[in-house]
């Protein structure tokens, strides 16, 4: 590499097109609230700790002509977004699920601002959102993201042409998995905020002169509360194993 300095150079951008990228949209580390010269560093290591090991795959493409490089320039930028917007997905769903859980259970506080950008959200969904996501970097996630952005130079190598619709494939079944994961997890609340509303719509039926709704809402944010006491564990749990097999199914 010292022999070849241009080179490297040229290398290491197209590593960095790659990584950098997927570090931009990763969640937690692509986080708004990370400042950017942070974000810019931990592309930049992971850039330089896997070129000596991809340097065989990479080194030959970096002396293509111009517009080439210019190519793979916007086609690495593209893979690496792939790979972070896989795991964004994974955790936005976190919200999804957050916000059909407090609708379900009538939670209905003002909105704060978000822990990991600068939105507003229910302070309930920002809970499970921070707690979901704390867990995931607690069994490296962002391992399993990097391991497979090493492994994508043997499916997608420098200079393939990449497949818009393979792409909007996988992004699409990511959806779908991680939908159905965060309905499969949301789904008791739903039916207890279901059974509760048909049973407060029964008796509302038997005395409609009492205000039943307005007396029943303490009542369902209590036995909702309740249940989110006794199965976050097992939620966030959930949540955090169905991770690696949306990730690795790609």
């Amino acid at each position: 590499m010292i022999t070849d300095p241009q080179g490297t150079i040229l290398a290491l951008f197209l590593a960095f097109c790659r990584m950098g990228t997927c570090v931009m949209v990763l969640p937690g580390l692509g986080s708004g609230r990370v400042p950017v010269q942070v974000r810019l560093f931990v592309a930049v290591a992971l850039s330089m700790a896997v070129l000596p090991v991809l340097w065989d795959q990479i080194y030959p493409k970096a002396s293509e002509p111009t517009a080439t490089y210019l190519g793979l320039i916007f086609t690495e930028a593209a893979i690496g977004t792939v790979y972070g917007l896989i795991a964004r997905l994974y955790t936005l769903g976190m919200q999804f699920a957050g916000t059909v859980l407090t609708l379900s259970i009538g939670f209905t506080a003002p909105g704060g601002h978000d822990v990991f950008e600068d939105s507003q959200e229910n302070s309930l969904t920002i809970l499970l959102t921070l707690s979901g996501l704390l867990l995931l970097f607690m069994m490296d996630f962002h391992h399993i993201v990097f391991r497979a952005l090493v492994d994508s130079y043997t499916a997608t190598p420098v200079g393939a042409v990449i497949d818009p619709q393979k792409i909007l494939i996988t992004l699409t079944d990511t959806l779908r998995a991680s939908t159905v994961i965060m309905l499969r997890l949301a789904s008791p609340f739903l039916i207890f905020g279901l059974m509760f509303n048909v049973a407060i719509g029964l008796i509302n039926k038997m005395a409609p002169q009492i205000p039943i709704f307005f007396i029943s809402t303490p009542f369902i944010l209590m036995g909702g509360l309740f249940l989110l006491y006794l199965s976050i564990a097992a939620f966030i749990r959930q949540y955090a194993d169905g991770f690696a097999p949306i990730f690795r199914s790609f």
